[in-house]
């Protein structure tokens, strides 16, 4: 019988990865990233991925799978995943998904729309000549294209302009209309359903000693690093928590000290984001609000076995 899959979704800096390592230990699992930046194997210090020790410990899929010049969309990680089950079932592992980031486990388990990948080619263009054209300027070029969507989408919202573009520019079809076609069934069906939910004052505090943990395991010569590959700017890697603060405290554009503690800011304030969200989109999801890793993993065995008489 195909075990349940366990989904541990949770804030930044909410010690998600050591209870899901634990649940993987104990229950002979698979350890399945799902968080969007997680994927790039650039960043192993600035997005805290598991250790090589960590990773002895259980076997652990989709970190560092991907290089900073890539761009993986939810589709893509879903491909991934795929791939990912399958060797789960295999094995006779149960899946255990953990990560912040809201959108995978959305797709995981609703199923998604797979828009046909856009060619490197086109996703090149549609930058290239938004920044010959400046925002607004390309926006009247998506419109026409594409009405709808320069009509809904503010000229500020660089990234979704650009998606609607590439798309509309790579199918002939408008963005909205493929997100209006049937979605692929979900990945997962019946699984154990489980978001951290922490004390706010206790996870900020969380994520400013973290980001100091970073700085001293190597985070500023990681960001260095990447500097010298040149790559665009607004490649996801490149715009994770911390290394654009961290890249202009390196160009000299403010002090290292102003740069981390700007960078402590925004991860608070991504904490905050990743905690509404959850709480607006994950209604339906348990909730832990234990904070020792212990007893979340206690908390959570108890919920495995009341889904499992439930489900029985």
């Amino acid at each position: 019988m195909t075990k349940p899959a366990i989904l541990i979704a949770g804030p930044t800096a909410s010690g998600k990865s050591a209870v899901a390592l634990k649940l993987a230990q104990a229950l002979g699992g698979v350890v399945i990233n799902a968080d969007s930046m997680q994927v790039y194997g650039d960043l192993r210090v600035l997005t805290v991925r598991p250790t090589a020790e960590q990773e002895a410990r259980a076997p652990h899929r989709l970190y560092g799978v991907m290089g900073a010049e890539q761009n993986c969309s939810v589709g893509r990680w879903l491909g991934l995943v795929e791939a990912a089950l399958a060797e789960s079932r295999r094995q006779n592992w149960p899946p255990i998904f953990v990560g912040g980031t809201g959108l995978y486990f959305k797709a995981l388990t609703d199923g998604l729309v797979r828009v046909p990948d856009i060619p490197n080619g086109v996703r090149q263009q549609a930058r290239q000549l938004f920044t010959e054209l400046g925002a607004a300027r390309f926006r009247q070029n998506l419109a026409q294209r594409d009405p709808e969507a320069a009509a809904r989408l503010p000229s500020s919202d660089r990234q979704r302009l650009i998606r609607a573009w590439e798309v509309v520019a790579a199918t002939g079809t408008p963005l909205k209309d493929w997100q209006q076609t049937e979605a692929n069934p979900p990945l997962v069906s019946h699984p154990v359903q489980i978001v951290l939910q922490p004390d706010r004052a206790w996870l900020y505090g969380r994520c400013d000693a973290r980001f100091d943990r970073m700085i001293a395991q190597g985070a500023i010569d990681e960001v260095r690093s990447l500097m010298a590959r040149r790559l665009a700017p607004d490649l996801p890697a490149m715009k994770a928590l911390g290394v654009p603060l961290l890249i202009a405290a390196l160009e000299g554009r403010c002090t290292m000290d102003e740069a981390i503690s700007a960078a402590k800011t925004a991860t608070r304030h991504y904490a905050k984001r990743q905690m509404t969200w959850f709480r607006n989109q994950m209604i339906s999801w348990k909730r832990v609000s234990e904070q020792d890793s212990e007893r979340i993993a206690e908390e959570i065995f108890s919920i495995i076995r009341e889904n499992t008489l439930t489900t029985d």
